[in-house]
């Protein structure tokens, strides 16, 4: 079946990653708050990071107490005319991944259309992130290609494989996932506008045949195709049928899943990044690794060494995960260009 959709491939620019927003973080949902000692060693030999817009360096002295309301779960269907999920919708590219303009999205829903109101709420504090409200889906963060870029590198296999996306925002983990052929791929974020204006119509784009990525809907071509671009699209639409949308904070899609009717297979690979930039977030991230990675599974967690503002990173992390002796980790890359990163590899102990 062939397709055709009304968007746009922009490339009046260099399609290369917006590096310079990467001083932010990635979404991360909000859990009950938990009080977390801080190792003041730890914290103080770790690389520098650059400070949030809108944040004080001093916050980084102690985790906040502050608590937030649960944000409930909720599952994200994928329209049955797909043609309307990309409709007028600008993409970009990047190493052959389709992706929403992100600031064309963010000037539409100031026009009304994001009912989370998460948008204009970031604008006028001045912040790609408020804690408990909105936590920054709408940008890509750098670590993101960092992780993209292992999973070459290490010959990481998704065949046949079932993978989370884990704090997904555009869902470029996911949907590098879903084009090696994993059997099923499940996106979360923790807000729904993200899901809706972002990681379904990306997923949606990737998905559909090359021939229709271009089109418009009277057959003529919009702009020039990408100079790197695959002779054939390596999935078709039907693959979105192994895709499923969540949004929520994580123990509330954690309970969603695990308390569905639907049939739930624990994952092989969770995948996430830049999620660990809050302390106050860990317990949250670590039981909800524990509760839907299956017993062989493997994590891939990309993260800044330490990040301003809110004092998490990748060390106080690993502390972290090792004072709970559930998981083993181990940091498989680290990235020194620009600002330092690292990628962590996780699994049970008692995993073969």
């Amino acid at each position: 079946m062939a397709f055709r959709f009304n968007f746009f491939i922009d490339e009046s620019e260099n399609n290369e990653p917006d590096t310079h927003k990467t001083d932010l973080q990635l979404c991360s949902p909000k859990h009950k708050q938990e009080s977390i000692e801080k190792d003041k060693q730890t914290a103080d030999t770790i690389a520098d990071s650059s400070p949030r817009p809108g944040t004080d360096k001093h916050q980084d002295e102690m985790p906040s107490k502050k608590k937030f309301c649960f944000k409930a779960a909720k599952e994200h269907n994928v329209p049955e005319d797909l043609s309307k999920v990309l409709e007028n919708k600008v993409m970009e590219t990047v190493s052959d991944l389709y992706y929403m303009k992100m600031s064309l999205v963010e000037m539409t829903c100031l026009d009304g259309t994001d009912e989370e109101g998460i948008v204009s709420k970031s604008v006028s504090s001045h912040s790609d992130l408020i804690p408990g409200v909105y936590e920054g889906g709408l940008k890509i963060w750098e670590c993101t290609f960092d992780l993209i870029d292992y999973f070459s590198e290490a010959k990481i296999r998704f065949t046949n494989k079932t993978v989370l996306d884990l704090g997904c925002g555009a869902g470029l983990l996911g949907i590098v996932a879903l084009k090696g052929k994993a059997e099923k791929v499940h996106f979360q974020d923790y807000n729904s506008t993200v899901i809706d204006k972002i990681t379904l119509p990306n997923a949606v784009a990737n998905c559909v045949s090359e021939g229709s990525r271009t089109g418009s809907g009277d057959g003529r071509k919009t702009s020039k195709p990408p100079s790197k671009r695959p002779k054939k699209a390596e999935c078709l639409p039907d693959a979105l049928t192994r895709c499923r949308f969540f949004s929520g904070e994580w123990s509330e899609v954690s309970q969603l899943l695990l308390s569905s009717s639907k049939p739930f297979a624990k994952y092989d690979l969770i995948l996430t990044s830049e999620t660990i930039y809050n302390p106050d977030y860990y317990s949250a991230l670590h039981d909800t690794l524990v509760q839907l990675l299956d017993k062989n599974g493997r994590v891939y967690l990309a993260s800044k060494v330490h990040y301003f503002g809110v004092g998490g990173g990748i060390y106080l992390f690993e502390k972290f995960v090792e004072d709970r002796n559930v998981f083993r980790t181990s940091i498989v890359k680290t990235i020194d260009k620009g600002l330092q990163r690292c990628i962590m590899e996780m699994a049970f102990k008692d995993s073969s």
